[in-house]
């Protein structure tokens, strides 16, 4: 048995189709809402909640792996109920921010979910994504009103990655030998500027999307709106502010484990088209 959590989401929602496809199973799904949850034929929907660490226990009832989406809920209190349960392999996604920029809050974080999970007792795997292409949602609305995209170190290239290659890597180490006690450092398969993506989006609708590069000043001041301070600065270090050779390394981690070409974000872009229309 294979649990899935965050079933709905980027990577848990393409993770378990690959699963599926690849015939593994039996799957199970985690999700807060069973009712409005579209997951493929032959995967249980289990109702539960990460930052409910109670709710957790009947979706871990059986199963032998766990997929963890870490810093939702106590991960902590995650980790020892899935080892109580008697899950004997996890795949956590932690950040490739722990060995790019180890001082963020967000790196010290991971980090310690990281040493967490190596010091329970089961099996681990440990995935270290770079900037996901899906945060480009961020800029949907923006698009759909026909609005100026406005973002700083827009010609900064970062190795974006496709959320569907980080499920790929863990389907891989959910069902292959080889892959516990193991650490991958996950990126796209080239650097790609924010004024690119906005190219890429631009493209798949078949028209403009104005664009203008901002300052760091109006980027923060906008984001912190939203975020804090002090997410705000990540993120903006994160995006061009404070890049180095650790950040913008292409990496060949996913077609050396899947055995495929890594997805572009052009396809990523072509993929989520109506969500910018």
């Amino acid at each position: 048995m294979i649990l899935v959590t965050g079933a709905t989401g980027n990577i848990g929602s393409a993770l378990l189709r690959e699963l599926c496809a690849s015939g593994a199973g039996p799957l199970r799904g985690l999700t807060r809402d069973v009712a409005r949850a579209a997951f493929p034929d032959g995967v249980e929907a289990v109702t539960g909640d990460l930052a409910d660490t109670a709710s957790l226990k009947p979706a871990l009832e059986g199963a032998r792996s766990l997929f963890l989406v870490s810093r939702i809920g106590s991960d902590a209190a995650i980790i020892d109920e899935a080892r109580k349960a008697g899950v004997e392999h996890v795949v956590l996604v932690s950040s490739i921010t722990v060995r790019t920029h180890p001082r963020l809050g967000p790196a010290v974080e991971n980090l310690a979910v990281e040493q967490l999970l190596k010091d329970s007792g089961m099996a681990w795997t440990i995935l270290r994504p770079t900037q996901f292409a899906s945060n480009a949602l961020w800029w949907a609305g923006a698009i759909r009103e026909h609005e100026t995209v406005r973002l700083p170190y827009a010609d900064t290239g970062l190795p974006t990655i496709h959320p569907a290659d980080i499920a790929s890597v863990a389907r891989v180490a959910l069902t292959e030998p080889g892959h516990h006690e193991r650490t991958y450092a996950l990126t796209g398969p080239e650097r790609i500027t924010a004024r690119q993506q906005v190219g890429a989006i631009a493209a798949a609708l078949g028209r403009d999307v104005p664009f203008t590069g901002t300052g760091r000043q109006e980027a923060h001041r906008r984001m912190a709106a939203l975020l804090g301070d002090e997410a705000a600065d990540a993120v903006l270090d994160l995006a061009g502010g404070d890049v180095n050779d650790e950040l913008l390394a292409v990496r060949d981690t996913v077609p050396r484990i899947v055995g495929a070409p890594a997805r572009t974000f052009r396809q990523w872009a072509s993929e989520n088209a109506a969500v910018f229309r």
